[in-house]
């Protein structure tokens, strides 16, 4: 189609093989997500409807639903983003309904017939294309994530530590002396290979108490509160927002499920580098000696767990 309807906060390109969702930038009125997001190329074997519907204060909501298991950033969403941060939504001025409807047609004209598998009499060659007509058509989930994973953050600071992720191989949890439970400080900061995990858990920090969890793929016994578990970070008091944990939890999710998996030796690098970071293991001791004064550490695990933060100097 190779044209361009631009909306509010976002603008649609129409190409010949998918949707390209670009946010705008810079203005404070976008949420802080589309501007993380920068862009998105979406291929239509991806989209399983677009629907037209009634917005607020005299707009109407160009809607791309996307497959189930096509994009990491909804997979590790899991439903919990507000409707105005859904990325697959373009607002647009209600006098622009008839033009929206055209491209809505036009769109729907271009997405796979094989998405659905004509559940409750459909046939496949209908119209298969969700709530705008009424159907109820079951929707087939894809194989693997057909959109690519956001590019960053790769790093972000949580209530409790820092997250960082290398972008292929590694994830990264360093704890911080003054959010740390004593249990995360007892098992010290946390390296995981990918390889080892199945899976990731988001929760919102806009959804209570908000934090990200990885899943090892032994399934072994966890804690059952994220603060006292060495495989997850708390959000909590303005850190870990939707824009910077949710597009991490994402880049984390497709690199799990992809296939290559490459160390990356610079981000090794500066992991051995913050490790030998004086001041920083300094704040560790600090901290491991105000547990052991508090009877949360024996004499035991405060000897073992400060002579191996003074190995790392």
């Amino acid at each position: 189609m190779g044209d361009v309807l631009a909306g509010i906060h976002a603008t649609w390109e129409f190409e010949s093989d998918a949707l390209v969702i670009r946010f705008e930038r810079g203005n404070r009125n976008t949420p802080k997500l589309f501007g993380a997001l920068r862009e998105r190329r979406v291929p239509h074997e991806a989209l399983a409807s677009v629907t037209l519907t009634p917005g607020k204060r005299g707009t109407v909501v160009l809607h791309a639903v996307p497959r189930p298991g096509a994009d990491p950033l909804m997979e590790a969403a899991a439903g919990q983003l507000k409707e105005a941060c859904d990325p697959y939504r373009l607002v647009l001025p209600a006098d622009r309904e008839t033009l929206a409807e055209y491209y809505r047609d036009e769109l729907r004209a271009l997405l796979p017939r094989d998405a659905t598998d004509g559940a409750d009499g459909a046939d496949g060659a209908g119209d298969a294309y969700g709530s705008a007509e009424g159907d109820d058509v079951a929707v087939v989930p894809t194989d693997g994530f057909l959109v690519a994973a956001p590019t960053g953050p790769l790093s972000f600071k949580t209530y409790d530590g820092r997250a960082s992720f290398d972008g292929m191989s590694e994830v990264a949890f360093r704890w911080s002396w003054t959010g740390a439970s004593s249990e995360k400080w007892k098992a010290g900061d946390q390296t995981f290979s990918v390889r080892e995990l199945s899976g990731v858990e988001w929760r919102s920090p806009e959804i209570l108490d908000g934090y990200l969890r990885l899943v090892p793929r032994d399934g072994g016994a966890r804690p059952a509160q994220p603060d006292r578990d060495p495989a997850s970070v708390v959000f909590g008091l303005g850190y870990g927002p939707v824009h910077e944990s949710l597009p991490f939890a994402a880049a984390v999710l497709a690199a799990i499920r992809g296939k290559d998996r490459v160390p990356v030796a610079v981000a090794a690098g500066a992991a051995d580098a913050a490790r030998r970071d004086p001041g920083a293991v300094a704040d560790r001791i600090r901290h491991l000696g105000d547990l052991h004064r508090a009877g949360l550490v024996t004499d035991e695990e405060f000897s073992a767990k400060k002579a191996e933060l003074l190995a790392e100097l």
